[in-house]
């Protein structure tokens, strides 16, 4: 009977930490149903101004007609001759491409959430080869008129009209892809006819100014391409498929510059390229990212810290079992729920004043609010306001701890796994001696 007396209590504190989880539970789903509504903000943002752009290009399309006399024998075995057309587009990939461009960031509020836009202020350079298609045997050709091709994901973000040289003659784009309409986005400009044997538009230079959101991407799709870009956002996040070659990033927060070179032979763009143009289908590129990140996030930062809720409300319970045991001074059911409701209160509190005020400020007005009121509550519970200090002591550490993890989000789990051995020991070593059945028998 004595040990049933004891495992009872710790069933019954067990049952309140399982039914706690109900609001932590819903807390996080709150968490989740704010940052769903940020990004809301950010589509409503990309869908008025531009969304995240992709640069492709130039490219230079050459489209073709060849034309083949066949011989057949007819129905009535009389021997005829019928021309045959087949119409082609060649999209050629520049052998070099040359890319320069600033980044101006800027940020607009839709309520109460930030969406970082951004200006690209850029400059592209490409060199083509003038060789055309190779002509099979046996077959004329003829060649239309052909083209120079720009893609941009959205064609919204283009500010102005950009500039284009090609081979020292200046000339304007229209819109749209032409033959690439369904799989690539941009902007078109028609190019002189072709000449001896040879394609026009060897050197290509565009200047162009071009709005999105968030982030930024380019294809590296030329044989050679060395690719620059700067700005003064001074948390970049490089993604995609190639890192920067070379990178800084200013550690006063005055922005960043990145530099990418990157060779046909370590990307599939071309070939990518290739397919996209034979098969008129909407597929992948390999391309270099630059992402405009907020470093904290406050809804990645508050759900990071729910996930320790049930932590704080198992540590507290363990200390109430332990003072109640040792100490014989009883604590109702209830006041084990009152005080783990205010530990999942923090959470909801730090969710709701960090869309107001930084983070770190909205962390130590919410720890502030509820260790104050657990110390106020306690001295009543364990009847000492010098009791309810050193649970107020202990509360103070683990908000500490707690902080201490999401700021250090690569050492979390080391620290983490550190704090619950510590604890665990802590705990094993003040209860090495007590005498569990002597404390059974003593429970009213």
């Amino acid at each position: 009977m004595k040990s049933l007396k004891l495992l009872l209590r710790f069933l019954i504190i067990g049952g309140l930490v399982i039914l706690l989880l109900v609001p932590l539970t819903l807390i996080r789903g709150t968490i989740h149903e704010r940052e769903s509504y940020r990004n809301e903000a950010s589509d409503r943002v990309a869908r008025s101004t531009a969304g995240a752009q992709r640069v492709l290009g130039p490219l230079r399309a050459v489209p073709w007609t060849d034309i083949r006399v066949v011989e057949y024998t007819d129905d009535k075995g009389v021997p005829r001759k019928r021309t045959e057309k087949s119409r082609h587009v060649a999209l050629q990939a520049p052998l070099e491409l040359k890319a320069d461009g600033r980044l101006a960031p800027e940020t607009r509020k839709v309520g109460l959430f930030e969406v970082r836009v951004y200006t690209w202020t850029g400059t592209l350079h490409a060199v083509f080869d003038d060789a055309l298609p190779p002509l099979e045997a046996g077959a004329s050709r003829e060649y239309g008129t052909p083209y120079l091709l720009l893609g941009v994901s959205d064609v919204r973000g283009l500010v102005g009209t950009p500039r284009l040289s090609v081979d020292g003659q200046a000339l304007k784009f229209v819109p749209g892809s032409r033959d690439f309409d369904e799989s690539i986005s941009g902007v078109s400009a028609e190019l002189p006819a072709v000449a001896a044997d040879s394609a026009p538009g060897k050197i290509v230079d565009i200047e162009l100014a071009l709005a999105g959101t968030e982030s930024f991407a380019m294809v590296p799709v030329a044989d050679s391409n060395h690719i620059a870009l700067a700005s003064d956002w001074p948390h970049p996040s490089f993604a995609g498929d190639f890192l920067p070659t070379t990178r800084n990033v200013h550690p006063d927060g005055s922005g960043f510059e990145a530099d990418w070179q990157i060779s046909s032979l370590a990307s599939q763009a071309q070939g990518q390229l290739q397919r996209l143009g034979d098969e008129n289908h909407h597929g992948s590129l390999d391309q270099l990212h630059v992402s405009l990140v907020d470093p904290i996030d406050v809804y990645t930062q508050a759900d990071r810290a729910s996930k320790y809720g049930i932590l704080f409300v198992v540590l507290t319970f363990v200390g109430f079992a332990l003072f109640e045991l040792i100490k014989r001074l009883p604590i109702h059911p209830l006041q084990y729920l009152l005080v783990g409701l205010a530990l999942a209160v923090f959470f909801l509190l730090l969710l709701s004043l960090s869309e107001h005020i930084e983070f770190w400020k909205a962390y130590v007005v919410s720890a502030v609010a509820c260790i104050g009121l657990q110390f106020v509550y306690l001295s009543g519970v364990l009847k000492s306001w010098l009791r309810a200090a050193g649970f107020a002591a202990m509360l103070t550490a683990l908000y500490g701890v707690l902080y201490s993890l999401l700021v250090s989000e690569d050492n979390a789990l080391l620290m983490g796994s550190l704090l619950l051995f510590g604890i665990l020991s802590a705990i094993m070593w003040i209860t090495r001696k007590v005498d569990w059945y002597a404390l059974g028998s003593s429970l009213r």
